[in-house]
């Protein structure tokens, strides 16, 4: 049918409908998840794709995820081909090396919506569950050299045929993961979320039409792609390139980085030939989760208030070379995935940021700072898993200071598990968790404070696995402002011993008494120091972002440090007047 027969009001209205369902999606796993890196964290994401598997919308809670529903299902339905589905069929899929791949824990399901005899759409989603067996509780680790180490991968299997349950299956999944009853529940919850989509978009062409409902899914994609092909026309066109290493491969080694982006009237191209090939510790990244960490800078610099949809990632073009650190292929371990793909994301970050000024500020934290610990509870023995990410500093940005104790970008809008259902559920205590204020990230407007956040074991045996990326390189500044600093973590012994700073581990022992002590970086600074306001500067010592040191010897302001005063500045700032 040509849409110009339809009432375009009508197409409006089924076309933010079906945002409305994807966002249902979205809420409904929330609410129906077993596990709190789910319904706390939020770390999955849903979305809604047409026929031939184009991401039409998408829920989010990990930006990590953005775009990474389209690739899983287009896999899937060019392993099964919509002739050979039917009705009340979910395939689950997680292997790091097909489309939508990112490491074994993020587990994704898609479902074929009819309509009829006929498929008109796709739900899917992709969670973190906290474990799919392999050789560390958690299942992701620091320390696996191959795939197999890593858990269950499935390379888009049946999980449920016609509405029946593959029983076969689940069992075989339950017999493999050390939490099986969390896992299982996970899975109906994803199941449900499905169902929900599946039956709010029938309903869409209950009331609307099967026909309108179609040409709205043609319009979405269609104005996604007009809005960013005209948006690409008003950026500046180009080439930059920039090279960067990550902290190392887990051996010592550094990994380079690497990448060309050409911008032209009609398309984005980010080349990350020459970086390093693949490596034989869990950072590589399959490509389509390095797509999703440049998608997140692209839609920084079109427009972040955009609808996320293939119409909108129409001109964009990624290249990297297979074998690569960015392009992995089996049996690479991919459990730290979100290092490199972070990375990637940043040294795009970095080369467009002078050019973009009013949309890419200086560097953050950058890594998920990824914590899984095991062990048992206090009274009643009981087996516990914490798996979450850590929040730190953002880098400062035109006109604005940088946000403190936030979750890096590959996380978006993801939370910590509260205190007090951590102290509850788990066998810690926590001792501390409050800003981390080194001072750093001077500039004109200064860099977001990290986070320091301590477990206490409360019983012997607990095993601490974690990966803190920019541990070696600083977060770095921007027009003129300096680097933040490094995210890390200590072991403080309960006889007073110190072990670290570090920023990788796999299995560290904890016993009774032992603390996890856990320091995120401060963000860079973005503009000249000696720019900044005298009575900021003041105010932050007065609120312990600085030390009166450093703000007489960054920002050449003398601050008295009991009244909070400005008494002067310092004569290298009044010659920079």
């Amino acid at each position: 049918m040509n849409n110009m027969m339809i009432d375009p009001v009508t197409l409006d209205i089924v076309k933010d409908s079906l945002i409305a369902v994807s966002n249902e999606v979205f809420y409904a796993f929330a609410r129906t998840s077993m596990s709190p890196i789910i319904y706390e964290t939020l770390d999955y994401a849903s979305g809604i794709a047409d026929m031939n598997g184009n991401l039409l919308t998408q829920g989010n809670g990990a930006c990590g995820f953005i775009g990474l529903i389209s690739p899983m299902i287009q896999e899937t339905l060019h392993k099964f081909g919509r002739e050979n589905m039917k009705p009340g069929d979910v395939f689950i899929i997680n292997d790091p090396y097909m489309g939508g791949g990112t490491h074994l824990s993020d587990i994704g399901m898609v479902m074929p919506v009819f309509y009829g005899d006929e498929v008109i759409a796709f739900v899917g989603n992709k969670a973190h569950w906290s474990d799919v067996g392999g050789m560390a509780a958690g299942s992701f680790t620091t320390d696996s050299q191959d795939v197999y180490q890593e858990g269950l991968r499935f390379p888009a299997v049946k999980l449920m045929d016609g509405g029946t349950i593959c029983q076969p299956l689940v069992d075989m999944i339950k017999a493999n993961v050390r939490f099986p009853d969390t896992s299982e529940g996970d899975m109906w919850g994803q199941i449900a979320s499905l169902c929900t989509g599946y039956k709010r978009i029938t309903e869409l062409c209950d009331k609307y039409t099967v026909e309108i409902v179609k040409e709205s899914m043609v319009r979405l994609l269609e104005q996604g792609a007009l809005v960013s092909y005209k948006k690409l026309k008003e950026l500046t066109n180009g080439t930059w390139e920039m090279e960067e290493y990550m902290d190392d491969d887990g051996y010592g080694n550094l990994v380079k980085i690497r990448v060309k982006i050409t911008i032209t009237d009609d398309e984005f191209i980010a080349d990350f030939t020459g970086s390093s090939p693949q490596v034989a510790s869990p950072i590589n990244t399959g490509y389509s989760s390095l797509c999703a960490g440049v998608k997140v800078i692209y839609m920084s610099i079109l427009g972040p208030e955009l609808a996320v949809n293939d119409g909108v990632f129409k001109p964009m073009r990624i290249i990297a070379e297979d074998g690569s650190v960015l392009r992995c292929h089996a049996p690479a371990p991919t459990s730290c995935y979100f290092e490199s793909m972070i990375y990637s994301a940043d040294v795009v970050w970095k080369a467009l940021a002078p050019v973009f000024p009013e949309s890419l500020g200086a560097g953050h934290m950058l890594s998920v700072c990824s914590v899984v610990l095991a062990g048992t509870r206090q009274g009643d023995g009981e087996p516990f898993l914490i798996a979450e990410p850590t929040g730190g500093g953002w880098g400062a940005s035109r006109g604005k200071d940088g946000e403190v104790g936030q979750f890096c970008v590959g996380d978006g809008e993801t939370y910590n598990v509260p205190v007090e259902m951590a102290e509850s559920r788990y066998g810690i205590m926590i001792d501390e968790y409050n800003l981390h204020t080194d001072g750093t990230g001077a500039g004109e407007y200064r860099g977001g404070s990290g986070a320091v956040r301590a477990y206490r074991a409360m019983t012997d045996g607990q095993l601490f696995t974690a990966s803190f990326g920019r541990n070696k390189f600083p977060a770095w500044g921007a027009a003129g402002g300096k680097d933040g600093s490094y995210n890390y973590f200590e072991f403080h012994r309960a006889d007073k011993t110190v072990e670290g700073p570090m920023g990788i581990v796999a299995r560290k022992v904890l016993n009774k008494g032992d603390v996890a002590y856990m320091v995120t970086c401060t963000g860079g600074g973005y503009g000249d120091p000696f720019k900044r306001e005298p009575a900021k500067v003041a105010w932050d010592v007065k609120n312990g972002y600085i030390t009166a040191a450093q703000a007489r010897d960054d920002y050449g302001v003398l601050v008295d440090e009991e009244t909070f005063e400005v008494q002067g500045l310092t004569k290298e700032r009044e010659a920079n007047l």
